[in-house]
């Protein structure tokens, strides 16, 4: 399968030899401004809009192909991504990259973010322990959300976990009842959205069998998303 219009998302995802899903070239490079993204992390450095930012190391802005035909949406940096600043650069983030690649999909082919943009946290100890951000928190951060998604333009949003599926539908889900098929937000049509367990979910699971279903499941969610996208790649070079 080859690129035939630059610009198109939709033909912009090719299948390598190694079946990895991954981005035409000269589709990463022409589609869009890649200076937007930049001058978006820029700004959101100064953002204040919430109280985590008092609290959080810095923001944690999105990464990946400014014209990724996928973007992964997580709940908010945990704690290496806040000292770091980059998002999934902790166990989360090494699992999910696993989890990429059993499915067949090339890292440069997704753009990685968090619903909120700060590390939000309560001392135990000596440590920082992740606390679920509060829905003012959420809807503090959609600003960024959407400006990434503006400026992106994915063709699919996968939605790790509730807190981002609530971030990009605009409504409380449940997990389990969502995935494994397509949704659509009603202010985005032109994005399809799948909903699938964060990593840090999977890594929870201390038992083996459970850790090993719970993988599974997100493997097959990140499967099945890479199979639309390569329908609708293929329908688009008929």
């Amino acid at each position: 399968m080859g690129c035939k219009t630059a610009g198109s998302f939709d033909s912009s995802l090719q299948a390598d030899r190694g079946g990895f899903f991954v981005l035409c070239t000269a589709c990463m490079d022409a589609v869009h401004d890649h200076g937007a993204i930049a001058r978006l992390r820029a700004e959101a450095q100064r953002c204040k809009a919430c109280p985590l930012w008092r609290y959080a190391t810095q923001t944690v802005f999105g990464e990946g192909s400014a014209s990724a035909p996928v973007m992964l949406v997580g709940e908010q940096p945990g704690n290496e991504e806040d000292r770091q600043g980059h998002p999934f650069v902790g166990p989360a983030g090494l699992l999910l990259a696993r989890a990429l690649e059993d499915a067949g999909i090339s890292r440069d082919a997704v753009y990685v973010t968090n619903a909120v943009k700060h590390f939000k946290w309560e001392p135990r100890g000596k440590r920082r322990i992740h606390k679920t951000p509060a829905q003012r928190e959420i809807d503090a951060c959609n600003r960024w959300l959407n400006a990434e998604i503006d400026s992106v333009r994915p063709r699919m949003i996968v939605c790790l976990g509730a807190t981002a599926g609530r971030a990009v539908l605009g409504y409380s889900i449940r997990i389990g009842s969502l995935r494994g098929v397509l949704h659509a937000a009603a202010e985005r049509p032109a994005q399809q959205v799948a909903v699938t367990y964060h990593p840090a979910y999977v890594l929870r699971q201390r038992d083996q069998e459970r850790f090993a279903a719970a993988y599974g499941e997100l493997v097959a969610d990140l499967r099945g998303v890479a199979h639309a996208l390569h329908e609708s790649a293929e329908l688009a070079l008929r």
